[in-house]
């Protein structure tokens, strides 16, 4: 009877088993799954040689892949264009260690993860603005606290909240029946979504995105948006591989939202003052009268005055400047109504989403990645994320050759 057996001396569907809980949970928690649900005993080591053997032959495919993109012969997966597509790109964080250095932890630091997220997506163009009012999370002093907090790492700042009173079922259906009725419109639906990852500079990691959205055909939608949270290098990457595609730069509303808010808390006044404030400049930058906006930050920050350059991050002066600053480099990718009447996405939730989801592998206080092992483990963990049968494809193509026997031979590949 023939076994099959791979060059590891377990079957093909027992790898993909252990690369599956490898590129999901740590090479401990991977080890302790496979024996509850299979009753095989397989060490976390040999589980993260067999992880990162893998992942270091997806990633080379992927690199053979980017190549024929850049000479013109990479065909497309798709050849139907899409309705509407989107490009997210985002950056993480990890600890890495060196390489090739004697066991231990050599060399910490942190590094910055780039990853990608390319969506397809279900949605309709209006003549007028379909939600012309901000929603009312963002109207909320409680929500809004939490989410700057969020935003900026911290911890939430803490709001006294009013003890609710318990209400019946016929008190919430009176409400129901007389309260104003919601306006709610159809927002985009996302349909397909692939990830792209990468420890590679940010000029590659372009090239990445770029092959990845031609790939899929997103770069043939009829509406496409490229959503970034306002960092220069996110517009570098659209001004190189999607404007001339036709991507509308879109900056990320939630991260203005934090801006704006900082700002009219650091404006000084009263509580109440300065939620006044951050509701009209909330209203301003939502309704895209960014003119007024940046006026009024401007007028804001000079009566502040320049903050000196040792000023810290709390001190008003700083936030206000900050704040000038940010609108200013990105005033051109916030017509926030266009894109509502286009049917765009105006927030990069899904990457922020997918970011939690690697970050669940591969960012922790103990787990130290050495350069190689962290992007084999990304390309495991961005094919399972990837909605489009990406590991499956992997998982088809013929692997390479080794050494059938040897006392190196579950090394990686070099």
């Amino acid at each position: 009877m023939k076994l099959d057996l791979g060059p590891e001396d377990y079957s093909p569907a027992l790898v993909r088993k252990i690369v599956r809980h490898g590129g999901k949970d740590s090479f401990e928690e991977a080890s302790a799954d496979l024996f509850e649900d299979l009753g095989i005993d397989i060490a976390p080591k040999q589980v993260q040689r067999i992880t990162e053997r893998i992942g270091t032959e997806w990633a080379r495919q992927r690199d053979r892949e980017t190549a024929a993109f850049r000479r013109g012969h990479l065909p497309r997966l798709h050849t139907h264009a899409p309705e509407v597509a989107a490009v997210m790109p985002d950056g993480g964080r990890l600890q890495s260690r060196a390489s090739n250095a004697r066991p231990g932890v050599h060399a910490p630091r942190w590094r910055e993860p780039k990853y990608g997220c390319c969506l397809t997506l279900d949605s309709k163009t209006s003549l007028n603005d379909p939600e012309p009012e901000p929603p009312e999370a963002f109207m909320s002093p409680e929500r809004i606290a939490r989410l700057v907090g969020e935003m900026a790492g911290r911890s939430a700042v803490k709001v006294a909240r009013k003890p609710k009173k318990p209400k019946c079922a016929d008190a919430r259906r009176r409400r129901r029946v007389r309260g104003r009725p919601r306006s709610r419109r159809k927002r985009c639906r996302y349909l397909v979504r692939t990830a792209v990852a990468t420890m590679r500079p940010s000029d590659r990691f372009g090239e990445l995105l770029a092959m990845e959205t031609y790939r899929r055909s997103l770069d043939l939608a009829k509406r496409k948006a490229f959503v970034g949270d306002g960092e220069p290098y996110n517009w570098t990457l659209w001004a190189e591989h999607f404007r001339p595609r036709g991507f509308v730069a879109i900056l990320d509303f939630v991260h203005l939202l934090t801006y704006v808010h900082s700002a009219a808390q650091a404006a000084g006044g009263s509580p109440k003052q300065r939620w006044t404030r951050y509701e009209r400049w909330l209203r301003w930058a939502w309704g895209g009268e960014r003119a007024s906006l940046l006026s009024a930050l401007t007028r804001s920050s000079s009566r502040a005055g320049a903050p000196p350059k040792n000023a810290a991050e709390s001190d008003p002066r700083r936030i206000l400047a900050s704040a000038c600053t940010y609108v200013t480099n990105n005033l051109d990718k916030m017509d926030y109504p266009r894109y509502r009447r286009l049917g765009l996405p105006t927030s990069s939730a899904p990457v922020e989403s997918q970011i939690k989801q690697f970050n669940r592998r591969v960012k922790g206080t103990e787990k130290f990645w050495t350069e190689e092992g962290a992007e084999a483990v990304l390309q495991v963990r961005a094919a399972y994320l990837s909605a489009d049968g990406r590991s499956d494809r992997n998982w088809a193509r013929p692997r390479p050759n080794y050494r059938a026997v040897g006392s190196n031979r579950l090394a990686l590949v070099k």
